[in-house]
């Protein structure tokens, strides 16, 4: 059974008690961070659970995430989370960093093994005098500070796991150091996103599993991150996008109800909670928010 067979609608009680959190990731430009904040004040009103900010890889992005972070929590109000990554760094500069998001009132961070410098999925090597793995990061962090700790889920594998089950194994080790929550790498096809949580919950992985949703802005781009990090594209996904090319306002329309009726059949098995990896753009994940209910409130604008 294809995605489009399922529900046709939501139900309020299901919207209303609807997680949702937005990813955000640190602009190169001007330009980039002035489309960060218009759509940060498209979505703020829509008053998520958390936003969270990536870390690039190899830690090249640190000083911007943490202005990202702190600006995004002073200015709206709503919860902020930090990427924070054991690559490139000793426990001693991690330490640091961690202190000073809990001085500057972030509770929240979303701890990740990392990736380093170079194309997802490069070989990685523990720092020798930092920590080698997420499990080690959450047990760190929380015995510097009482954070409120998300990791990493990869409902296909992560690329350089041994096996799928083993990749469940390294989630429960996570869970079982302290995380709260786990967050997925996006996925398009449910069902291996079921066979997922269902291994998941055969190994006493009971924290909340927010599915990351990645609405389709770009078929080509979005074609090489799956590409990159594993993600299945099934052929009637590819199909729906064929031929346009050249026509954004179809595509937005075909990306929006392709990821509202993904989300409508995740709500229909239970799920509670959806992080929409935004790409710094609002357009796409404002629509799918309202088509699942979610609609914008009295909001704070994040501008800078």
């Amino acid at each position: 059974m294809q995605i489009t067979d399922i529900l046709p609608g939501v139900s309020g009680a299901d919207s209303q008690n609807l997680k949702i959190s937005f990813e955000f990731f640190p602009p190169k430009t001007d330009k980039m961070e002035a489309q960060l904040w218009q759509a940060g004040d498209r979505l703020a009103p829509l008053r998520p659970a958390f936003v969270s900010v990536t870390y690039g890889a190899g830690g090249s992005t640190r000083e911007r995430t943490h202005t990202i972070v702190t600006s995004i929590q002073e200015k709206t109000g709503i919860s902020a989370a930090a990427h924070l990554t054991c690559v490139a760094a000793s426990r001693a500069e991690i330490h640091e960093v961690a202190d000073d998001y809990w001085n500057a009132g972030i509770r929240h961070i979303v701890a990740l093994r990392g990736d380093p410098p170079g194309r997802f999925g490069g070989h990685y090597a523990p720092e020798a005098d930092g920590y080698g793995y997420a499990a080690d990061l959450v047990q760190g962090l929380l015995a510097r500070h009482p954070f409120e700790i998300s990791v990493a889920a990869y409902p296909e594998g992560h690329p350089q796991a041994d096996t799928p089950a083993a990749d469940v194994e390294n989630l429960k080790r996570k869970v079982d150091a302290g995380a709260s929550r786990a967050i997925t790498q996006f996925f398009f096809d449910i069902d291996r996103f079921r066979r997922f949580r269902d291994m998941a919950a055969a190994a006493g992985i009971t924290v909340p599993i927010a599915p990351g949703i990645l609405p389709v802005a770009n078929f080509a781009r979005t074609k090489d991150f799956a590409a990159s990090c594993g993600a299945t594209m099934p052929g009637w996904f590819a199909d729906q996008f064929d031929g346009l090319d050249d026509d954004p306002v179809t595509r937005q329309s075909v990306a929006t109800t392709i990821a509202v009726d993904l989300c409508r059949a995740l709500i229909a098995d239970g799920i509670s909670e959806l992080h929409f990896y935004t790409l710094n753009r609002a357009e796409l994940t404002l629509g799918i928010c309202h088509l699942l209910g979610v609609r914008a409130g009295v909001g704070t604008a994040v501008h800078a």
